[in-house]
């Protein structure tokens, strides 16, 4: 792995895989729907779509077209906190897929009937997502969790705000977060010494200095959305306060959202559909963001199995924070998770989307001893520091269905160690 900055302030990072025959490119940018207001929530996905739809030089299926006559692929994604755009193509196809996607990064011309264009295809993935009660109540719980802070925003935005929104609110936005400071270029693959050559022939003449984004704490409130809809099932999340990408014991955290519901061994699993056949689909999953995090448990069940899966859920999280894993959980967690890091490897993508993401959010790159180091020292006392922190405050809770009276018979703040 090599990382440098060049002259105009623009960091890069590149990993040499000489094995490999891909290359993987990205261009991360440090602004997604955490930097945005109420008025123009949804303006970081809209550019991120808008990217796509033609420069002075390319059309949209100019683009589509050269990524498809190489068989390579092109894409991006927004998130809370930044931005990626990205290609995957064969290494002979380096130069000229960075010289589309540089391109579109640059010198997208936002012409006015595209951009109209483009809304209609972002009211269709809202009405979507807003169809698909599985994906909206991850949405409502972050707001049940966060409240009016950015983080509680969806990154889809609204329709009214992408209503109002013209060119040059992308512009000004692009002004004000596309800088150097805010942006990594990250590569991994069969590059040479000629890709430092690349690199600087199109993005050395960007002048855009600026500094990185920087954010507000968030408070986590550990409120309660419900949102009446009709379905065949309730759709529900509960979360509490997790970790941030900084935190020291992150891995500990991995290890703990294994056991509980991480995979078809865990708890939560286990006990919810293969014991009980309560649900169909029930998981876990950590959030990290830069200065916090959120842990997330789904399930999705029959109106009238609503609330024996709520009490299962709080009986298994209420073991989980008084008597904490097990020593057969925590060694085979550790495995799982060093067989998922090192698979991981075996793809460019993966190893750009990592070198990209970390640095860009922490500044901090680990070899895979180090990581695999950093897995083998958990130990239960860090899990049970972990635990005391978890269960410190009511949990957030969103559910998405026809009727709330299954969450009636709960309080929030029942898992709380006093």
């Amino acid at each position: 792995m090599n990382i440098y900055r060049l002259p105009n302030g623009l960091r890069v990072v590149l990993e040499q895989i000489p094995t490999f025959r891909s290359v993987s490119f990205g261009i991360w940018v440090k602004t997604g729907s955490r930097n945005e207001q109420p008025e123009d929530n949804g303006i970081s996905h809209f550019i991120e779509h808008m990217l796509f739809k033609g420069t002075e030089r390319h059309s949209a299926k100019d683009i589509a077209e050269i990524f498809d006559g190489i068989g390579g692929n092109v894409n991006a994604f927004t998130s809370k906190e930044y931005t990626c755009y990205y290609a995957k193509v064969l290494d002979e196809h380096l130069p000229l897929a960075m010289d589309v996607l540089a391109d579109m990064f640059f010198n997208s011309t936002f012409d006015e009937e595209e951009l109209e264009k483009e809304k209609n295809v972002i009211f269709e993935e809202i009405s979507m997502y807003e169809d698909t009660p599985d994906d909206l109540v991850h949405d409502l719980v972050a707001k049940a969790a966060y409240g009016d802070h950015p983080l509680g925003y969806t990154i889809l935005g609204t329709e009214d705000n992408l209503t109002r929104m013209q060119p040059d609110d992308l512009r000004n936005y692009m002004k004000q977060f596309y800088n150097t400071g805010n942006i990594v270029i990250s590569l991994a693959g069969n590059i040479d010494d000629g890709v430092r050559e690349l690199i600087e022939r199109h993005f050395g003449g960007f002048a855009h200095a600026g500094a990185e984004s920087g954010y507000a704490e968030p408070d986590f409130l550990g409120e309660l959305i419900f949102h009446e809809k009709k379905t065949e099932q309730n759709h529900i999340c509960l979360s509490l306060p997790g970790l941030s990408l900084h935190a020291d014991n992150l891995y500990s955290m991995v290890l703990l959202n294994n056991a509980i519901g991480g995979g078809m061994s865990s708890r939560l699993f286990q006990e919810i559909r293969e014991k009980r056949g309560l649900a169909y689909s029930v998981y876990s999953y950590h959030s990290s963001h830069i200065d916090s995090g959120m842990f997330t448990i789904y399930t999705g069940t029959a109106p009238k199995q609503t609330e024996e899966v709520l009490k299962v859920t709080l009986e298994l999280l209420y073991e989980i924070a008084h008597k904490g894993m097990t020593d057969a959980e925590l060694k085979k967690g550790k495995e799982q998770l060093k067989g998922s890091l090192i698979l991981s490897l075996e793809s460019t993508s993966s190893r750009m989307n990592r070198l990209g993401k970390n640095e860009l959010m922490t500044g901090k790159h680990y070899t895979l001893d180090e990581m695999i180091a950093r897995i083998e020292s958990v130990q239960m006392e860090h899990i049970r520091e972990l635990t005391a922190r978890l269960f410190a405050s009511p949990f957030a809770l969103a559910m998405v269905g026809g009727s709330d009276d299954a969450l009636k018979p709960f309080r929030r703040d029942q898992l709380v160690i006093r």
